[in-house]
């Protein structure tokens, strides 16, 4: 049976989860993931999804994901489609599975007349950064990700009740 990609299910959670957990311990990153599967589940599926997801399923297994949103280019007037994870077990890659979810989140931009696809990537990834330019992907080098987290987020949302 080959290989497809397709919309997550419910039913998906968690082996999305787990496969989100692997993806922290890849990125030597499991000391800042406290998400829950609950968590995943309502930000898929619950009363306000903010996430929507594809699998890779191979041989009736889920062997990665992806997960994305969309955002808004105020200078491009058009929404766009951001990509928060992608993943792909080390054992699947090189499959075709990662380009096969790319493409297919690709097409649902065109399809929902997105300005742009991005996605971030760490520096040490050599190997993803290949990979995403073989594609026809830029990496940005004058950008930068800004990020407010913990008690530099609770201080500066206290400010706003001043």
């Amino acid at each position: 049976m080959p290989a497809t990609i397709r919309a997550a299910t419910p039913a998906d959670t968690g082996a999305i989860f787990a496969l989100t957990y692997e993806l922290a311990e890849f990125e030597s990153l499991t000391h800042v993931f406290v998400a829950t599967e609950d968590g995943l589940r309502d930000a898929l599926f619950g009363a306000r999804p903010s996430i929507e997801a594809l699998v890779a399923e191979n041989e009736g297994r889920i062997v990665g994901y992806a997960l994305f949103f969309h955002n808004y280019s105020s200078f491009a007037g058009k929404r766009g489609l951001y990509l928060e994870d992608v993943y792909v077990q080390p054992g699947q890659r090189g499959s075709g599975l990662g380009a096969a979810m790319l493409a297919r989140l690709a097409a649902l931009a065109v399809e929902r007349q997105c300005g742009r696809f991005e996605w971030t990537v760490l520096d040490w990834n050599k190997q993803a950064i290949s990979f995403y330019e073989k594609l026809g992907a830029t990496v940005m080098p004058d950008w930068r990700v800004v990020r407010l987290t913990g008690d530099a987020l609770e201080q500066l949302a206290a400010a706003a009740a001043s």
